[in-house]
């Protein structure tokens, strides 16, 4: 019986399950589907290096390292997999996508590509009505907009340092504290027959 004399009926607590199955199940599907995209698009690169990768469902210990702090869990392939996905249940994954376009565009060698880059970075993020728009300052905005005609690398920098600052204070923490997280950090119950009686 719960608190105040309300008894839950069977009925909800099934509804509430399926629920809970039918959420975790959702986020194991988006999340393969990151998982996929992510491995297709370094598939090219892997094999210059020698050796493909495999992205495995971390173990607990290692998704709890995730907690610790931002930058293990964008530094680790299936961690930026699992909080893409989350940001994406959110409608937020545009915070996200702009970081990660700003990590390739900061790679880029060639001016010709830079300058392209920028203009693709910028319609796609930026200006008014940008399909992906992110919620940043108009200051920032002008600044960018004035600096890609003869972009550098630190052209979308002060865009980035917000984005990575609004993700590290408002999402991050409702990642760690979603129950697909949760799921993860979860150690598998220690089974009779593995205890050898």
């Amino acid at each position: 019986m719960e608190r105040g004399g309300r008894r839950r009926s069977e009925p909800e607590e099934a509804d509430k399950g399926r629920m809970k199955r039918t959420i975790i199940k959702d986020w194991k599907t988006r999340l393969s589907y990151f998982l996929q995209n992510s491995s297709n698009s370094n598939k090219r690169k892997s094999k210059k290096a020698g050796k493909h990768r495999n992205y495995f469902k971390p173990s607990p210990e290692e998704a709890q390292l995730w907690s610790e702090a931002f930058d293990e869990l964008l530094a680790n392939k299936y961690g930026l997999a699992a909080f893409r996905a989350f940001l994406k249940s959110e409608f937020c994954e545009e915070n996200i996508e702009f970081w990660l376009a700003c990590e390739d565009f900061k790679k880029t060698k060639s001016p010709q590509k830079l300058t392209s880059k920028a203009k693709k970075i910028y319609n796609d993020f930026i200006e008014k009505e940008a399909p992906k728009e992110i919620n940043i300052d108009f200051q920032t905005k002008n600044m960018i907009a004035q600096n890609i005609q003869d972009a550098t690398h630190s052209c979308f920098s002060a865009a980035q340092k917000r984005v990575y600052s609004l993700m590290e204070n408002n999402s991050y923490p409702r990642f760690l504290e979603s129950e697909f997280y949760q799921e993860l950090c979860k150690k598998a119950p220690i089974s009779r027959a593995a205890q050898g009686t």
